[in-house]
């Protein structure tokens, strides 16, 4: 297996997830904020749910963010 490959391959993949991601985010949050559902203080909390095709990964993170 080409090991420097399979890191960019990897690579481009988490460079997609994380801006597509964070734009979501954000855009959630702005509108929950103009809709009244959310305040300065109050946090919100995210789980991003990572898995393969045959199942055998499966990994989940779970975050707060405090919006300020």
């Amino acid at each position: 297996m080409d090991e420097d490959n399979l890191n960019i391959e990897i690579r481009k993949f988490l460079k997609q997830v994380g801006i597509s991601s964070q734009r979501e985010i954000e855009n959630y949050i702005r509108k929950k904020f103009t809709e009244g559902s959310i305040k300065i203080g109050e946090t919100i909390k995210v789980s991003m749910n990572l898995s393969s095709e045959d199942g055998e990964l499966d990994h989940s993170i779970n975050e707060s963010l405090k919006i300020k």
